[in-house]
């Protein structure tokens, strides 16, 4: 009864919560019923909007920490991180299943979205995207099964899982790489329709290096709002260390961006007193330059707030690149004035908050954070 009851007490979040999800109910009823055209700004010029550019592309790329933390730990070795791969985990596998939740309601035909499993076609990359995503998914449920055999107490299941780990981390990397790429790959089919600032042949290798880099910063992120609300802060050790792979990880993003911008003489572009050009140095700097410095000083990196904020400005910054490609970038040459109607927005928004509440539900019943807790306390015991 005491929990029911604390469920149920009113707060400022939980009020926000309700209103978000009444907002978003609405508008997929809209969706649902009325069709996109009714519930979007999205028209036959300009037909992928905000749920394609920040729902499926950043949601996707956000979610780089499981491969990232996963691959570091079960393939290269690095025991630190063991104390974050639980928790990259967990948030890669929510992101995922609302990446697909997303994808409803873009869907002309939702109810169509098994097709590819049945109507192959080798040449799309969209073909290639969707099986990817749809094996991955797969295989981060299997990497956070050990966390519900754990709760359950089914031993049998859980040693199973457990042998097999490995070869899923395995699995899990290549699909990453796979599909983190090909993301990128959906625009290189619109030369005369992206502005030259983000259409290159190199978007693919582009994407992927952002988005792992971007692994680190969302880890760095959940475990600080993880620290806040459950009390299952990360050692600084392991925060240094994340901050410092993410600032190598964004360097060769930043010279690959320059380089390619040089080589093709959009370098200029940059500078010209126009919306594109301002919103790309609103993403370089505060995505790319300013993580990387902030990094860089010893003072600010191994302070207790200078990584989160690093980290938060890297994600930014991915966030508005992702946007630019998709929508900025677009709309520069199809000039429509795209804008997201506010029932694209709840819809988003709704997401994201379903997103938050299944983490906090998942670290409240699940041992999701069972080894920083035990890493802790050996540090606290050695002092």
């Amino acid at each position: 009864m005491d929990a029911l009851h604390r469920l149920l007490r009113p707060t400022f979040w939980k009020l926000v919560f309700v209103l978000v999800v009444g907002a978003g109910l609405y508008a997929t009823w809209l969706r649902f019923t009325k069709g996109l055209g009714a519930a979007t700004a999205l028209s036959d010029r300009f037909p992928w909007g905000i749920w394609i550019g920040f729902d499926i592309l950043c949601g996707v790329g956000l979610a780089a920490g499981g491969f990232t933390m996963a691959a570091a730990v079960h393939i290269f070795r690095v025991k630190r991180f063991e104390a974050v791969v639980r928790p990259a985990i967990l948030t890669a596998f929510l992101g995922y299943v609302l990446v697909v939740f997303a994808l409803m309601f873009d869907l002309g035909r939702p109810w169509v979205v098994w097709h590819p499993l049945v109507m192959w076609n080798p040449h799309s990359v969209m073909f290639e995207v969707a099986w990817c995503v749809m094996l991955y998914t797969t295989v981060l449920a299997l990497e956070f099964s050990p966390m519900v055999f754990e709760r359950l107490g089914w031993s049998r299941a859980l040693r199973r899982v457990r042998r097999a780990l490995p070869y899923f981390v395995v699995l899990g990397v290549l699909l990453s790489t796979l599909h983190q790429s090909s993301l990128g790959s959906l625009y290189l089919i619109v030369p005369t329709k992206l502005h030259p600032l983000w259409y290159t042949p190199l978007l693919p290798i582009q994407f992927f290096l952002s988005a792992a880099a971007i692994g680190s910063a969302m880890v760095l992120f959940e475990s600080r709002l993880s620290g806040r609300a459950f009390g299952h802060e990360l050692p600084a050790a392991v925060r240094v260390d994340l901050a410092r792979v993410m600032m190598v990880l964004l360097v060769p993003f930043a010279l690959l961006r320059l380089a390619d911008l040089a080589r093709r003489g959009a370098l200029g572009l940059a500078f010209e007193p126009t919306m594109e050009a301002l919103l790309f140095q609103v993403e370089f700097s505060l995505g790319v330059v300013l993580p990387i410095v902030l990094v860089a000083i010893r003072r600010v990196r191994h302070s207790p707030q200078g990584p989160f904020v690093a980290a938060i400005c890297a994600i930014l910054g991915f966030v508005t690149h992702r946007l630019n490609v998709s929508i900025t970038g677009m709309d520069a040459t199809q000039k429509t004035g795209y804008f997201p109607a506010w029932t694209e927005l709840a819809v988003t928004m709704m997401i994201v908050a379903f997103g938050f509440v299944a983490f906090a539900l998942a670290v409240k019943f699940l041992p999701v954070f069972h080894r920083v807790a035990a890493e802790s306390d050996g540090a606290e015991a050695a002092h």
